[in-house]
């Protein structure tokens, strides 16, 4: 799986997971999720966990940070850096 393959799941699972009547043009993959708002500390752990379930990556504390979750971009990086380890 590409990261551009991974990054449009991700999208597409905030889009119905935490933004269901949003535009979907709205969410770009530099929308910063974790530090305007968007996603509150328990819909972190939600998408955590929804990455963990996708692609059987365990997301550590550490990770789970806003510079790791924060944009689209961030989570299809750090899911292609764990695949590719």
């Amino acid at each position: 799986m590409t990261q551009d393959e991974i990054a449009a799941r991700v999208k597409d699972f905030v889009l119905e997971e935490f933004l269901p009547d949003d535009d979907p043009e709205d969410l770009t993959y530099t929308t910063e999720l974790v530090t305007s708002g968007v996603l509150d500390s328990l819909a972190v752990l939600t998408l955590a966990s929804f990455i963990e379930d996708e692609w059987g990556i365990e997301v550590s504390a550490k990770e789970a940070r806003a510079g790791h979750l924060n944009t689209v971009s961030d989570i299809a990086k750090l899911v292609t850096s764990r695949l590719e380890s």
